[in-house]
């Protein structure tokens, strides 16, 4: 009876070891793959843009001429756009994400928000467009602006950033809370030199992942109107402007081969500003990381 027993629990442990076997390769075969994507199209955009990418480009506007075409008016249009952006979204998700945690009170209704928060996260960006030209362009007249485009992606990214903000909020120990307020703390004391620097770091790497999505949208700019090609650079937040994504469109969709080419230094242009941008916000991770 024991050899029989032994047995069956060597054929279990046989079979739990081919399946991890078997899942592992499934897993490493779709990271290769994913890689070697990765690889493939970062090679394409490099030899395709690389020949493109000088002075000129950066400082030239757009143009008819692939030779002469440029992105001054797009790159510094994006840079307004996210500083609109960055400040509106993370103010309004990381406060509504406090107010969701730490002092709504857990009854049916604040679930059925915090429910219908996690589904916006995943309504595709048109209707976000759609949202904004309804309310922003339209209804408050703010046109094809700076301000209505940032308002606009504010609310596209908005809900990923309320989620990993409450996710982030609710990994903080209660015993932490707990020994705040048992030293006379209160409860706003308590998110403020407690809380809030024990999650920033889940906090800035979901706005991390919020604002590179913004940065690289372009089905909002298109559906609120702004412009592809501007020989002007914007003034203040109520001045038209166009942006990196809706630039790299135009181009993408021109039949001129050239113009496929300008588009790849685009692309390198637009990835080279996501790096500095997730940089800075790693390294304020990381050092908040290691002071808490």
């Amino acid at each position: 009876m024991k050899y029989l027993n032994n047995t069956i629990v060597m054929k279990r442990m046989n079979r739990r070891l081919k399946m991890n076997t078997v899942w592992k390769t499934i897993f490493i075969f779709a990271t290769s793959f994913a890689l070697l994507t990765l690889v493939i199209l970062l090679a394409r955009v490099f030899s395709q843009g690389l020949g493109y990418l000088n002075f000129d480009f950066l400082t030239n506007f757009a143009s008819r001429l692939p030779e002469k075409a440029g992105i001054k008016a797009a790159l510094v249009g994006s840079i307004w756009l996210m500083a609109v952006v960055a400040p509106v979204s993370i103010i309004l998700g990381v406060s509504t994400a406090i107010y969701l945690e730490e002092y709504a009170q857990k009854n049916k209704l604040n679930d059925f928000i915090r429910m219908n928060i996690s589904n916006l996260a995943g309504v595709p960006s048109i209707v976000f467009g759609l949202l904004g030209l309804t309310i922003f362009v339209r209804l408050m007249g703010l046109g094809k602006s700076i301000l209505a485009a940032g308002l606009t992606m504010s609310l596209l990214i908005l809900p990923i950033i309320i989620v990993a903000a409450q996710e982030a909020i609710r990994a903080v120990p209660q015993d932490q809370r707990e020994a705040s307020y048992g030293m006379g703390a209160t409860k706003w004391q308590t998110i403020m030199r407690v809380v809030l620097p024990a999650a920033i770091s889940g906090i800035l790497t979901g706005s991390i992942l919020a604002l590179s999505r913004a940065i690289g949208e372009t089905a909002p700019l298109v559906v609120i109107g702004i412009p592809v090609i501007l020989q002007f650079l914007p003034e203040n937040l109520l001045s038209a402007f166009t942006a990196l994504p809706m630039q790299i469109f135009d181009w993408a969709k021109r039949p001129q081969e050239e113009f496929q080419y300008v588009a790849a230094a685009g692309i390198i242009v637009l990835m080279i500003l996501l790096v500095f941008m997730n940089s800075i916000a790693i390294f304020i991770r990381n050092k908040f990381q290691k002071r808490y």
